[in-house]
């Protein structure tokens, strides 16, 4: 079959490398990809946004799956749109529809649906530039630190974790009064903070059954050690150690069977991939906030462990039959750095030359995001630029060959951080 990728980063270059190794799969686009998804397969220069362009685009070209990684087009409702069309509805989409995406959509509806169902997550209040005296006055009392939300989507970056009330008030002026994420901090979550370590869940649902996929930890800060600000992740590494079985049993029965059961009781159609962000406070598993696609970093650490076929899996999910499969996992860690442009997450400059990459060894793993290919040069194209992924039998081997790998791909001002994974080295000690 032909399959069509939605999406530009690391994370839909992990995908269509992973759906390349299927028997099923005949020629994969990525629309629009980018210079790493070009040399393998077929980038298409389509505007996700422009659903009529990506309608006429899949039947011109045959596609029979499309796998939606961009979550601004799930929040758009692509899906609905394919649903709806004669012509269209047949092509199997991952990826939920727009009632569903409304999860990472809105941050506010989110947080209320957790309260609906009873899943474990932070007090919250959600306010508006109607009421940002109230806002004001919430923040006055409130513990620190405290953590300031865009409701709507803002590229991972619309998170301000709070350590004080002036800090706190200078990111709500941003948000709701300069509009620093546009429409998507026209309404701001107020959350009390959760001390305790991340971890982020994946599951493939028909809004019924699921398959469990490999967790991963991300890291958003742009600086060693978790300082700096948030960026859309700087690496990622798994399994992670404190995800146990007792830990995870907890997360099937507090988190996912509620969700679950919860998208039932609200009659929303889910289809697709769901990203549970949670957090481990005390071994109690408290939910940060859901995604409906797979996240990136760790995407590009948890395919690789992978070993199922994903169209097969994308099948079950098709004919409901996500509680028969069995999935088969690489038991090895890997670990995944980001390299990023200098100056990222803020201002940076584009079209500097990348060099290196033919230097990494054989069998570590490299997935573009922000790059181009100009008069035959690779070129940076983004602020995240390209992802290096290690297997090893150790996270220290693992994280030691994409470290390697790091160091020898280059450009001027590029920037990695070379402490990916070492609070999870220090808590197995």
């Amino acid at each position: 079959m032909n399959v069509l990728i939605i999406g530009s980063g690391a994370r839909e270059h992990a995908i269509a490398w992973k759906l390349s190794q299927s028997q099923y799969c005949d020629k994969i686009f990525v629309a629009p990809g980018n210079a790493g998804t070009s040399e393998f397969h077929t980038n298409a220069s389509i505007d996700i946004h422009n659903f009529e362009e990506l309608a006429k685009f899949a039947t011109d070209f045959n596609i029979m799956m499309m796998v939606v990684g961009q979550e601004n087009a799930l929040v758009e409702g692509i899906h609905d749109y394919f649903k709806s069309s004669e012509f269209l509805k047949h092509i199997l989409v991952i990826g939920p529809t727009k009632a569903g995406a409304m999860l990472e959509g809105s941050k506010d509806f989110c947080k209320a649906f957790f309260a609906r169902h009873n899943i474990p997550t932070a007090a919250y209040k959600t306010f508006t530039e109607d009421n940002f005296r109230d806002a004001v006055e919430y923040l006055r009392t409130h513990s620190y630190p405290a953590v300031i939300k865009a409701d709507g989507l803002a590229a991972g970056k619309g998170v301000i974790i709070a350590q004080d009330y002036d800090e706190a008030i200078d990111a709500l002026e941003d948000m709701l009064r300069n509009h620093k994420f546009g429409k998507a901090s026209s309404k701001v979550v107020i959350e009390e903070f959760l001390q305790g370590i991340e971890v982020s869940v994946f599951i493939l649902t028909d809004g019924k059954d699921y398959v469990l996929l490999p967790e991963a930890k991300d890291y958003k800060r742009i600086g060693e050690g978790d300082t700096g600000l948030n960026t859309g992740g700087m690496g990622a590494i798994s399994p992670v150690p404190f995800a146990d079985d007792v830990f995870m049993q907890k997360v099937k029965e507090r988190v996912i069977l509620p969700t679950l059961q919860g998208l039932q009781a609200d009659n929303i159609p889910y289809t697709g991939f769901l990203f549970i962000g949670l957090m481990n406070v005390n071994g109690e598993p408290y939910v940060i906030e859901y995604n409906v696609r797979l996240g990136d970093p760790e995407t590009e650490a948890i395919l690789p462990r992978i070993k199922s076929d994903l169209v097969e899996l994308f099948c079950a999910l098709h004919d409901h039959k996500l509680g028969e499969f069995k999935l088969e996992v690489d038991p090895r860690t890997a670990a995944t750095v980001f390299l990023v442009s200098g100056g990222y997450p803020e201002g940076f400059e584009k079209g500097k030359e990348i060099s290196g990459i033919e230097h990494v060894d054989a069998d570590t793993l490299v997935f573009h995001a922000g790059t181009r290919f100009e008069n035959g040069k690779l070129l940076n194209n983004g602020g995240r630029v390209i992802a290096v992924t290690g297997l090893g039998d150790t996270m220290e081997e693992a994280l030691a060959k994409a470290n390697a790998a790091a160091e020898r791909i280059t450009w001027q001002d590029r920037y990695f951080r070379q402490d990916i994974g070492f609070d999870l080295r220090k808590l197995s000690v």
